[in-house]
């Protein structure tokens, strides 16, 4: 079989069975794609009557030149840019990819994050999935997602606004913009990033086909950042199938008055997730070992951090209101007059007590 042959009949079984389709699948691995063709063609197939419908209308000739037309192409495994983690789905791995854009879709996805949720995300989750995005495609990460309303599109235009890679996994043709508002959206993508899609140019978006392409979210990328997702939405589904894949499954915390957290906040107390708060904890997560550590957070330096425990418990000792004695501020702190008298010149230095005729006491700056 040639290898126009191959691509032709796997481009044909695009349109003739539902992505993620395992009799299929198993049809192509062990008979290989022409051959997997003239199977279903079979009338004593017994499920010819399942593939019938479309192998009489299938024309993946057309659905080539279509792909064409719009700047796409059809990708099988054992192509350049073929993404060789698509493997790790085994027998669900998708037998072709109709993509759109001119990047290289297996060097984009060598060092990406997907960044999926709520479609009826809030203010907090769509601003959280624009820093996110743009933080991602700032450092050289591809921000992979489903093109949705919400928190998809966010993470998708945060990585276009700073020129980042981003990669739109659709449930639809290449060519079909859905929801339709985001025509503008996937024409950049196009443009700057890629479309893929495991259905042919011009196919129309089912409700079952947003759930298998989740698993192709997954795959793709190294982890997966769940932004904002009530306790139903689909977009856990991605997070299952990313565990499922042994990727790293990230989740951000919102309000817990927000039930549009309470999926993510559910994931993270039963340690299917992990909990980052910005782009610095997602590198430290999926990025090389030693290389994208995240910074240590800490509070910001107080007057008090650097003193030592001597000074400490003399400034824990001075009044401050009523001026006190050397003499007085040694016995309430337990220490030598001499000690006392030291540590408050050390003190004063540092603008934490003042001295007076009548003794010492806290300057007002740095009551407590």
């Amino acid at each position: 079989m040639t290898a126009d042959a191959d691509r032709r009949a796997r481009a044909l079984l695009t349109r003739v069975a539902e992505p993620g389709d395992r009799h299929v699948a198993a049809l192509v691995r062990e008979l290989g794609s022409e051959a997997a063709v003239d199977a279903l063609r079979d009338p004593s197939s017994r499920r010819a009557d399942t593939y019938a419908a479309r192998l009489a209308a299938a024309d993946p000739d057309a659905d080539l030149a279509r792909a064409t037309a719009v700047g796409g192409r059809l990708l099988v495994p054992g192509d350049l840019e073929w993404p060789s983690q698509l493997d790790d789905l085994g027998e669900r791995a998708p037998w072709a990819l109709w993509v759109r854009g001119a990047a290289d879709l297996r060097m984009a996805c060598l060092r990406s994050v997907a960044v999926v949720g709520a479609r009826a995300a809030t203010h907090y989750g769509e601003h959280v999935a624009s820093v996110l995005g743009s933080d991602l495609g700032a450092a050289g990460w591809t921000v992979v997602s489903g093109g949705a309303y919400g928190i998809d599109a966010h993470a998708h235009s945060g990585a276009l606004a700073v020129g980042g890679m981003t990669v739109g996994v659709l449930a639809c043709g290449v060519d079909v913009a859905y929801p339709p508002r985001h025509d503008a959206l996937f024409a950049r993508i196009a443009a700057d990033g890629l479309l893929v899609s495991e259905v042919p140019p011009g196919a129309a978006p089912h409700r079952g086909r947003f759930l298998v392409r989740n698993r192709l979210i997954a795959a793709l990328t190294r982890g997966t950042v769940v932004v904002e997702a009530a306790l139903r939405s689909g977009s856990l589904s991605t997070a299952r199938e990313a565990e499922s894949l042994r990727r790293i499954v990230m989740g951000v915390p919102g309000p817990v008055t927000s039930a549009m957290s309470a999926g993510v906040h559910r994931e993270l107390r039963h340690g299917s997730a992990q909990l980052v708060e910005s782009c610095a904890d997602v590198l430290e997560l999926v990025g090389g070992i030693g290389t994208d550590l995240a910074p240590e957070v800490r509070a910001p330096d107080g007057p008090r951090d650097q003193l030592d425990l001597l000074a400490r418990r003399v400034l824990d000792a001075v009044p401050a209101r009523r001026p006190a004695t050397v003499d007085s501020v040694a016995r309430t702190a337990g220490v030598a007059p001499a000690e006392a008298h030291a540590a408050l010149g050390l003190l004063e230095i540092e603008g934490l007590v003042e001295s007076g005729a009548a003794g010492w006491r806290l300057r007002r700056a740095t009551s407590p």
